[in-house]
């Protein structure tokens, strides 16, 4: 027996997809950088240490007396001289004066004037204690000094950006088809009919 049969053949659509990728470009100009430095500053002030030694008196208790320090004392020494001669003499001329009052005044100068005096004389080339004065001063230093921050500029670049958008293009690579058989049917008028 033969049944009627309607034969459906189909074939799927197909799609064709043509793309073309995005294309991106980065670009990253470098930081523009500036650092300046400044010297520090630096200023020293010195005030220089000072030692004095005097050794004036211990010089002079030894006899190494400078030139204008012997004439000094040569023009004392005289001076002195001079006032103890007048005084000498004119003590000499009041005994003289007197004489008429007894004693031998003429014996006692004679005596008087011939005989050397007696010095006081110790070691002459000591010099007394405490004779060498020393004085020190140690100075000053004044430092000041002054630190100068960096100057840094720094400016940030933008990126360049570069973009260009993909694509997609879409194709019907095969179209869709649907292919009926009718098999053991026969089509009369508006209907079909059965063979059997």
């Amino acid at each position: 027996m033969q049944l009627p049969q309607i034969r459906l053949e189909s074939t799927n659509a197909r799609i064709k997809l043509n793309i073309e990728k995005p294309v991106q470009e980065i670009q990253q100009p470098q930081a523009e950088l500036s650092i300046e430095q400044p010297a520090a500053e630096l200023n020293i002030e010195r005030t220089p240490s000072k030692l004095t030694i005097d050794q004036t008196k211990a010089r002079e208790d030894m006899d190494l007396k400078h030139i204008s320090r012997r004439i000094e004392e040569a023009a004392q020494q005289g001076y002195q001289d001079w006032l103890d001669g007048l005084e000498r003499r004119a003590q000499d001329g009041d005994e003289l004066m007197r004489i008429e009052n007894g004693g031998d005044a003429i014996a006692e100068q004679a005596k008087r004037n011939s005989e050397p005096p007696i010095y006081d004389f110790n070691i002459g080339w000591i010099p007394s204690a405490n004779s060498v004065q020393i004085s020190y001063d140690p100075g000053k230093v004044d430092i000041q000094w002054k630190q100068n921050k960096p100057i840094i500029n720094a400016r940030v670049n933008k990126p360049i950006l570069n973009y260009e958008p993909g694509k997609t293009n879409v194709e019907l690579a095969r179209y869709a088809s649907l292919k009926v058989d009718f098999e053991n049917l026969k089509y009369v008028g508006i209907n079909y009919e059965q063979k059997i």
